[in-house]
């Protein structure tokens, strides 16, 4: 049985106002309309899961004669068709008022779009949509696979001293930050460590674990983490690059501060299932002396 807080920690329902707003995110619309320029060719056919506002599949339906745009909640649905409507395209999407882990189109697809990301594949439901659709794909069409968008993700863990004070204020709380904006209330203590390189056409986890050991750069207290996850929305082959989007970082405090210095090893382990809560990831980081 799925409960009201299971869809909240799963991004189930994500509220209008968080849709329009990241439609204001110039790093996220302009990688995304870039990775979709790429990787829908002239004619294809497009499905979209988790639309929201239905920009991405305006993006796609610039080169695509089909796009299915499946959205779950009505509201957004409703408000994704109003908007298209006064856009060029309109014609070329559906608006699919459906679970994503039900729904299956009427015919193959090319492009398959699914951005239900947060960092750390935390909260939101992308690893398991896709698992499922992939399975039941080829289940109905015993064809391969459509091209993902995002197609990778890789995920990696940094050990930092973070100023928790607000004015006077003390809160070691969950904290997110611009990936691209300098942040001077941290210090990074250590490099960032990959845990995690996933593409979308390989089994997908049910577990992100890892077990490391890092080395730190200099002194300082060591009082929280910093969780990084970078989405390869498109791999440009003949330019050999990728089109890439960094979410916000997460920073989660430890519940007690190391003292570091210098060339000292910490070991940082974890195990939580994508699409678990904030918390259910700080209740199993350890962090400790090496």
């Amino acid at each position: 049985m799925t409960t009201s807080k299971d869809n909240l920690e799963l991004g189930q329902f994500i509220p209008l106002h968080y849709h329009y707003n990241m439609l204001s995110d110039n790093v996220r619309m302009t990688s995304f309309k870039e990775a979709l320029d790429y990787a829908v060719r002239p004619g294809a056919r497009v499905l979209e899961f988790g639309g929201g506002t239905g920009v991405l599949s305006f993006f796609a339906a610039k080169n695509a004669s089909k796009v299915w745009c499946v959205e779950k909640n009505p509201e957004l649905a409703n408000e994704a068709r109003r908007i298209l409507a006064l856009n060029p395209f309109a014609d070329k999407i559906e608006i699919v008022e459906a679970d994503a882990m039900q729904y299956l189109p009427p015919e193959p697809v090319d492009v398959v779009i699914c951005e239900m990301l947060h960092v750390g594949m935390l909260r939101e439901k992308q690893i398991a949509v896709i698992s499922s659709f992939k399975e039941r794909y080829v289940d109905k069409f015993n064809c391969r696979l459509p091209v993902f968008v995002p197609e990778a993700l890789l995920q990696a863990v940094q050990p930092i001293q973070q100023n928790f004070d607000f004015y006077g204020f003390y809160a070691p709380t969950f904290l997110f930050q611009d990936p691209v904006v300098i942040q001077s209330r941290t210090q990074e203590l250590g490099d960032p460590a990959v845990y995690q390189m996933t593409t979308y056409e390989e089994t997908l986890p049910d577990l992100i674990s890892w077990d490391g050991i890092l080395q730190i750069n200099g002194a300082g207290s060591l009082n929280a983490v910093r969780f990084i996850t970078k989405n390869i929305l498109a791999v440009v082959v003949k330019e050999n690059r990728t089109v890439d989007w960094r979410m916000q970082y997460l920073i989660i405090p430890l519940r007690k501060s190391i003292a570091v210095k210098k060339d000292d090893k910490v070991r940082i382990r974890f195990s939580y299932k994508p699409g678990c809560s904030l918390n259910a990831l700080a209740d199993v980081l350890e962090v400790g002396l090496a």
